[in-house]
């Protein structure tokens, strides 16, 4: 098979039926074809969503370059445009983090814990799908955190 068959046959595999209203279930195998494929498309989903922000604030900020005699009303929107450009530092920050989830997708690391291997409980996936850490990890990483920043 050359190049472009593989990389056919790549996309075809990409492919896979997931119906609308599935939700992962601690009664099927963990990670299964149907749970990565869910939390993939959950995580493509968010990146784009916030892709799309993300435009929308640039195109709003080259828009509203106006100036704005009054003090206080050009001090209010230099706020508001600070504020929002922040917002969207965070949420680069978080394209970043889904870029690393898909990473691990594809890696078939995703929903394990990266400090003591073991799975990602299910609903800390579903609500936090760029997550690293079990919730027993994750709260034992804030405690020492905690510890360390308070000396």
């Amino acid at each position: 098979m050359d190049d472009l068959g593989q990389a056919e046959g790549a996309k075809m595999k990409q492919e896979f039926f997931l119906p609308d209203d599935y939700r992962p279930a601690e009664d099927e195998p963990f990670m299964n074809e149907r749970q990565v494929e869910y939390f993939r498309r959950k995580l493509l989903t968010w990146k784009a969503e916030l892709l799309a922000g993300s435009r929308d604030t640039i195109e709003g900020l080259q828009g509203n370059t106006r100036n704005i005699p009054d003090v206080a009303d050009r001090a209010s929107e230099e706020t508001d445009r600070a504020l929002e450009l922040r917002t969207r530092d965070r949420q680069r920050k978080l394209v970043a983090k889904i870029d690393a989830a898909l990473r691990r997708i594809e890696d078939g690391e995703y929903g394990y814990c990266s400090v003591t291997g073991e799975p990602i409980s299910l609903k800390r996936l579903d609500a936090r799908p760029i997550a690293t850490m079990s919730l027993e990890a994750q709260e034992r990483h804030e405690r020492r955190e905690k510890v360390h920043r308070d000396d």
